[in-house]
């Protein structure tokens, strides 16, 4: 579709989704229920954004490195990097989350004691791990294997004559990826990057099966506490659609003002 087209396919479906919210906002200026189910829910909004924000920028850190290791020159290297990639990209997020908190970390535990025992230090408990780090360990080992395909297709998007051209001029590998490599691949990523931040925050309500006080467990306490399910849930849907829709419509709006123009 040329940016013209685009200009001109007017978001009938943006207005039908502000109606409904708008809606939805009125019963809960208006609706003493609604009111009670936004004010106890909403507290959750804020552990969810922390988890995603920090989920999320450690996923991206993990998956650059993912993805250099992949394209390494060093065969041992890009072998270890795949298989992690392959492994985690085939593992349920929930069975990741659940695998992490419950096996991994008393695991990590009991080796940091081996190591901490002898030293004079006092000896480390699973639970002095917070389970809301367990989750967000959880979602930066999840998602930093499909973040690092997304580096991985954008840093192999580069035009090749150009890298041979910084090295013809002299430049080292760390220079060529930090000056021709890494600025060209990220127009590129960018996009798809948005996309998985969105997918985060919906999947950031898996925390919830810990007992994490996300944006979820608070409705989910709520609603079994009040019986007031169909409110409560609209509520929360509702507020999961707001951050998620109104990524969306940022992330579109970057891409048109970055996408070449078409004839």
């Amino acid at each position: 579709m040329t940016r013209e087209n685009s200009k001109n396919d007017f978001p009938y479906w943006l207005v039908a989704a502000g109606l409904i919210a708008g809606y939805f906002f009125y019963q809960i200026a208006a609706n003493e229920l609604y009111s009670q189910v936004m004010a106890t829910v909403s507290k959750g909004v804020g552990i969810t954004i922390f988890v995603t924000l920090v989920g999320f920028l450690s996923a991206s850190i993990m998956g650059l490195l993912l993805a250099v290791a992949s394209l390494s020159r060093f065969l041992v290297i890009r072998q270890c990097a795949r298989f992690y990639i392959e492994i985690i990209r085939g593992l349920p997020i929930l069975v990741l989350l659940l695998y992490i908190a419950f096996v991994g970390t008393p695991i990590l535990i009991e080796a940091v004691n081996l190591v901490i025992a002898p030293l004079g230090f006092d000896t480390l408990r699973t639970r002095d791990f917070p389970l809301i780090w367990r989750a967000i360990t959880a979602l930066a080992i999840g998602y930093s294997a499909f973040i690092a395909e997304v580096f991985r297709a954008g840093i192999q998007a580069v035009d090749k004559g150009q890298i041979e051209a910084a090295e013809a001029l002299g430049m080292g590998p760390w220079l060529r990826f930090r000056l021709i490599v890494f600025p060209q691949a990220l127009r590129t990523i960018l996009p798809p990057l948005g996309n998985d931040f969105i997918a985060m925050i919906k999947d950031s309500s898996l925390v919830s099966v810990l007992g994490v006080a996300d944006l979820t467990q608070l409705g989910k306490i709520y609603a079994s506490g009040s019986f007031r399910f169909l409110e409560t849930y609209n509520v929360v849907a509702l507020l999961y659609l707001v951050m998620t829709i109104s990524l969306s419509l940022m992330l579109r709006r970057f891409e048109r003002k970055t996408a070449p123009l078409e004839r």
